[in-house]
Protein backbone atom coordinates (compact mmCIF):
# COMPACT_ATOMS: atom_id res chain seq x y z
CA UNK A 1 0.00 0.00 0.00
CA UNK A 2 1.18 3.50 -0.49
CA UNK A 3 0.09 6.71 0.59
CA UNK A 4 -3.86 8.11 -0.50
CA UNK A 5 -4.30 4.14 -1.83
CA UNK A 6 -7.88 2.96 -1.59
CA UNK A 7 -8.57 0.20 0.58
CA UNK A 8 -11.90 -0.77 0.97
CA UNK A 9 -15.27 0.69 0.53
CA UNK A 10 -18.43 -0.20 3.13
CA UNK A 11 -18.94 -0.57 6.64
CA UNK A 12 -15.58 -1.41 7.90
CA UNK A 13 -14.08 -0.46 11.05
CA UNK A 14 -10.66 2.26 10.59
CA UNK A 15 -7.67 0.95 11.98
CA UNK A 16 -3.94 2.11 12.16
CA UNK A 17 -2.15 4.06 9.88
CA UNK A 18 -5.95 4.54 7.64
CA UNK A 19 -8.73 6.74 7.22
CA UNK A 20 -12.10 7.60 6.08
CA UNK A 21 -13.63 9.84 3.20
CA UNK A 22 -16.63 9.71 1.46
CA UNK A 23 -17.41 5.62 2.69
CA UNK A 24 -14.06 5.18 1.39
CA UNK A 25 -10.90 3.49 3.54
CA UNK A 26 -7.59 4.98 2.25
CA UNK A 27 -3.35 4.06 3.61
CA UNK A 28 -1.51 7.24 5.11
CA UNK A 29 1.48 5.32 4.86
CA UNK A 30 3.82 2.71 2.68
CA UNK A 31 2.78 -0.76 4.08
CA UNK A 32 0.59 -3.91 4.28
CA UNK A 33 -2.56 -3.76 4.47
CA UNK A 34 -4.66 -5.77 7.35
CA UNK A 35 -8.22 -7.13 7.57
CA UNK A 36 -9.10 -8.24 11.31
CA UNK A 37 -12.52 -8.88 12.72
CA UNK A 38 -14.33 -5.69 10.26
CA UNK A 39 -11.13 -3.11 10.45
CA UNK A 40 -8.88 -2.17 8.24
CA UNK A 41 -5.57 -1.42 9.29
CA UNK A 42 -2.02 -0.61 7.77
CA UNK A 43 0.97 -2.40 8.90
CA UNK A 44 3.76 0.46 8.04
CA UNK A 45 6.74 -0.38 6.79
CA UNK A 46 9.08 2.22 7.72
CA UNK A 47 9.28 4.83 10.89
CA UNK A 48 10.83 4.68 14.70
CA UNK A 49 9.71 2.89 17.78
CA UNK A 50 7.05 4.76 19.63
CA UNK A 51 6.88 3.02 23.38
CA UNK A 52 3.36 1.81 23.88
CA UNK A 53 1.78 0.33 27.08
CA UNK A 54 2.21 -3.62 27.08
CA UNK A 55 4.66 -3.59 24.46
CA UNK A 56 7.62 -6.47 24.99
CA UNK A 57 10.54 -4.61 23.94
CA UNK A 58 14.36 -5.45 24.53
CA UNK A 59 16.33 -2.77 26.09
CA UNK A 60 20.45 -2.03 26.66
CA UNK A 61 21.71 -0.65 29.97
CA UNK A 62 22.73 2.74 29.42
CA UNK A 63 23.06 5.04 32.42
CA UNK A 64 22.04 4.73 35.93
CA UNK A 65 19.61 7.48 38.16
CA UNK A 66 19.90 7.37 41.77
CA UNK A 67 17.00 4.95 41.92
CA UNK A 68 16.59 3.72 38.47
CA UNK A 69 18.30 2.04 35.31
CA UNK A 70 18.44 4.00 32.18
CA UNK A 71 17.65 1.74 28.57
CA UNK A 72 18.31 2.13 25.56
CA UNK A 73 14.82 1.01 23.52
CA UNK A 74 15.91 1.98 20.01
CA UNK A 75 13.70 4.78 19.98
CA UNK A 76 13.59 8.78 20.40
CA UNK A 77 12.28 8.33 24.12
CA UNK A 78 14.00 7.32 27.33
CA UNK A 79 13.45 4.25 29.11
CA UNK A 80 13.62 3.79 32.60
CA UNK A 81 13.84 0.93 34.83
CA UNK A 82 12.92 1.02 38.75
CA UNK A 83 16.31 -0.72 40.66
CA UNK A 84 13.50 -1.30 43.43
CA UNK A 85 13.23 -4.62 40.81
CA UNK A 86 16.25 -5.72 41.14
CA UNK A 87 17.58 -4.38 44.64
CA UNK A 88 16.73 -7.27 47.32
CA UNK A 89 13.76 -5.23 49.55
CA UNK A 90 15.58 -5.01 52.34
CA UNK A 91 18.55 -2.94 50.75
CA UNK A 92 18.08 0.57 50.08
CA UNK A 93 17.96 1.43 46.58
CA UNK A 94 19.51 4.96 47.55
CA UNK A 95 23.07 3.53 49.03
CA UNK A 96 23.26 0.45 46.64
CA UNK A 97 25.86 0.58 44.14
CA UNK A 98 23.16 -0.20 40.77
CA UNK A 99 26.25 -1.57 39.34
CA UNK A 100 26.18 -4.83 41.27
CA UNK A 101 22.59 -6.09 40.01
CA UNK A 102 22.20 -4.92 36.77
CA UNK A 103 25.24 -3.26 34.74
CA UNK A 104 25.83 -1.17 31.97
CA UNK A 105 25.68 -3.00 28.44
CA UNK A 106 23.58 -5.42 30.01
CA UNK A 107 20.75 -6.68 27.81
CA UNK A 108 16.68 -7.06 29.73
CA UNK A 109 13.72 -7.95 28.06
CA UNK A 110 10.97 -5.61 29.71
CA UNK A 111 6.99 -4.98 29.43
CA UNK A 112 6.41 -0.89 28.74
CA UNK A 113 4.04 -0.42 32.20
CA UNK A 114 3.58 3.37 31.28
CA UNK A 115 4.23 6.02 28.55
CA UNK A 116 2.59 8.89 27.72
CA UNK A 117 4.49 11.49 25.14
CA UNK A 118 5.50 13.95 27.50
CA UNK A 119 7.91 11.68 29.74
CA UNK A 120 10.54 8.71 29.87
CA UNK A 121 8.96 4.86 29.19
CA UNK A 122 8.56 2.95 32.44
CA UNK A 123 9.74 -0.22 32.28
CA UNK A 124 8.74 -3.52 34.31
CA UNK A 125 10.86 -6.95 34.07
CA UNK A 126 8.39 -8.37 36.77
CA UNK A 127 6.41 -10.27 34.46
CA UNK A 128 6.69 -14.38 33.17
CA UNK A 129 9.26 -14.09 30.76
CA UNK A 130 10.99 -11.09 31.39
CA UNK A 131 14.28 -10.05 33.15
CA UNK A 132 17.83 -10.24 31.85
CA UNK A 133 18.98 -12.24 28.89
CA UNK A 134 22.35 -14.09 29.05
CA UNK A 135 25.18 -14.74 25.70
CA UNK A 136 23.35 -15.31 22.74
CA UNK A 137 23.29 -12.15 20.17
CA UNK A 138 21.43 -8.96 19.68
CA UNK A 139 20.48 -7.41 16.37
CA UNK A 140 18.19 -4.95 15.23
CA UNK A 141 15.91 -4.33 12.38
CA UNK A 142 13.44 -1.56 11.33
CA UNK A 143 10.71 -1.20 14.30
CA UNK A 144 7.97 -1.39 11.55
CA UNK A 145 8.93 -4.74 9.96
CA UNK A 146 8.13 -6.59 13.22
CA UNK A 147 4.77 -7.61 12.65
CA UNK A 148 6.03 -9.36 9.60
CA UNK A 149 8.88 -11.09 11.06
CA UNK A 150 6.54 -12.07 13.71
CA UNK A 151 3.59 -12.99 11.14
CA UNK A 152 0.05 -14.55 11.48
CA UNK A 153 -0.59 -15.97 14.93
CA UNK A 154 3.49 -16.11 15.29
CA UNK A 155 3.84 -18.15 11.86
CA UNK A 156 6.84 -16.57 10.86
CA UNK A 157 9.00 -15.90 13.47
CA UNK A 158 7.99 -20.07 14.94
CA UNK A 159 9.15 -20.81 11.61
CA UNK A 160 12.18 -19.65 11.93
CA UNK A 161 13.10 -20.92 15.39
CA UNK A 162 11.70 -24.44 14.39
CA UNK A 163 14.07 -24.62 11.75
CA UNK A 164 16.99 -23.08 12.89
CA UNK A 165 16.32 -24.60 16.74
CA UNK A 166 17.18 -21.30 17.77
CA UNK A 167 15.34 -19.40 21.22
CA UNK A 168 14.54 -16.56 19.64
CA UNK A 169 12.65 -13.50 21.71
CA UNK A 170 11.41 -10.09 19.33
CA UNK A 171 11.12 -7.01 20.84
CA UNK A 172 8.79 -4.75 19.42
CA UNK A 173 11.35 -1.97 19.24
CA UNK A 174 12.97 -3.51 17.00
CA UNK A 175 15.69 -5.38 18.96
CA UNK A 176 15.65 -8.86 18.55
CA UNK A 177 17.68 -11.33 20.80
CA UNK A 178 18.54 -14.95 19.16
CA UNK A 179 20.58 -18.05 21.37
CA UNK A 180 21.46 -21.00 19.02
CA UNK A 181 23.34 -23.80 19.96
CA UNK A 182 26.02 -22.54 17.69
CA UNK A 183 26.76 -19.61 16.23
CA UNK A 184 26.00 -21.18 12.64
CA UNK A 185 22.50 -21.54 13.61
CA UNK A 186 22.71 -18.16 15.07
CA UNK A 187 23.76 -17.14 11.64
CA UNK A 188 21.39 -18.76 9.96
CA UNK A 189 18.40 -17.25 12.13
CA UNK A 190 19.95 -14.13 11.62
CA UNK A 191 19.77 -14.38 7.75
CA UNK A 192 16.01 -15.30 8.08
CA UNK A 193 15.08 -12.57 9.54
CA UNK A 194 17.16 -9.69 7.55
CA UNK A 195 15.33 -11.46 4.67
CA UNK A 196 11.99 -10.93 5.59
CA UNK A 197 13.21 -7.25 6.77
CA UNK A 198 14.46 -6.25 3.49
CA UNK A 199 11.40 -8.53 1.85
CA UNK A 200 8.83 -7.58 3.87
CA UNK A 201 6.57 -6.33 1.45
CA UNK A 202 6.48 -9.56 -1.02
CA UNK A 203 3.85 -12.49 -1.09
CA UNK A 204 4.63 -15.37 -0.35
CA UNK A 205 7.26 -14.83 2.14
CA UNK A 206 6.88 -17.95 4.43
CA UNK A 207 7.43 -20.31 2.15
CA UNK A 208 10.24 -18.65 0.40
CA UNK A 209 12.11 -18.12 4.36
CA UNK A 210 10.82 -22.09 4.82
CA UNK A 211 13.26 -23.09 1.39
CA UNK A 212 15.82 -21.19 2.29
CA UNK A 213 16.23 -22.59 5.81
CA UNK A 214 16.08 -25.95 4.52
CA UNK A 215 18.11 -25.49 1.42
CA UNK A 216 21.16 -23.74 3.91
CA UNK A 217 20.55 -26.58 6.50
CA UNK A 218 20.99 -29.10 3.59
CA UNK A 219 24.56 -27.14 2.69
Amino acid sequence: MVPGELLAEGDYGVGSYTYRENGRIYSITIGIVEYKKGVIRVVPLQGPYIPKVGDVVIGIVTDFLPTAYVLDINSHYKAVLQASEFVPPRKSVLTEDLAKYLDIGETMVCKVAKFDKYSDALLTCRDKDLGRLIDGRLIKINPAKIPRLIGRKGSMVNLIKKETGCKIIVGQNGYIWIKGKEPKLEDLAEKAIRKVEQEAHTSGLTQQIQSMLQVEKGG
